[in-house]
């Protein structure tokens, strides 16, 4: 078992209780499936107050799980925790491909460019078949 592997092993939840936007999808439900330099997939919760009258992810919702996804993914580029100050979204584009049903789908986000004070992050939603459902891109401005 690789590093990486037995990393995100380690790491049942993607995010403990207590952030705002982790609190709003319900992040401690998550499942980190792998993770990598550059790359992180979860097996993702879809609460039902956040479902639209036809029971599908309620598109401006769709937001903060690329917002948070794209967050992680760039963490994954540092060693320490503590080089990764903080992160600001100045850009994202999301392509809505076909509806999200809950209860479960999955959420990857990889950085597809690193730079010196942004990185690009691409967002895939599938659903637990393997169908696509949204991508996404987000520019992320770093501080470290």
């Amino acid at each position: 078992m690789t590093e990486d592997v037995k990393k995100a092993n380690d790491r049942p939840m993607f995010l403990k209780p207590g952030h705002n936007a982790g609190d709003l999808v319900e992040s401690h439900k998550w499942k980190v499936l792998r993770e990598e330099l550059g790359m992180v997939e979860v097996d993702v919760h879809l609460p039902d107050h956040l479902l639209n009258p036809r029971n599908q992810l309620f598109g401006g919702f769709t937001g903060v799980y690329v917002d948070m996804v794209s967050i992680y993914a760039a963490r994954t580029l540092f060693e320490e925790t503590k080089e990764f100050q903080w992160a600001a979204t100045v850009n994202m584009r999301i392509d809505y491909l076909a509806p999200v049903l809950g209860p479960r789908f999955v959420l990857k986000g990889e950085v597809i460019h690193d730079g010196k004070t942004t990185c690009l992050v691409a967002s895939h939603f599938t659903d637990m078949d393997g169908n696509k459902l949204v991508y996404a891109i987000t520019t992320m401005r770093k501080n470290q």
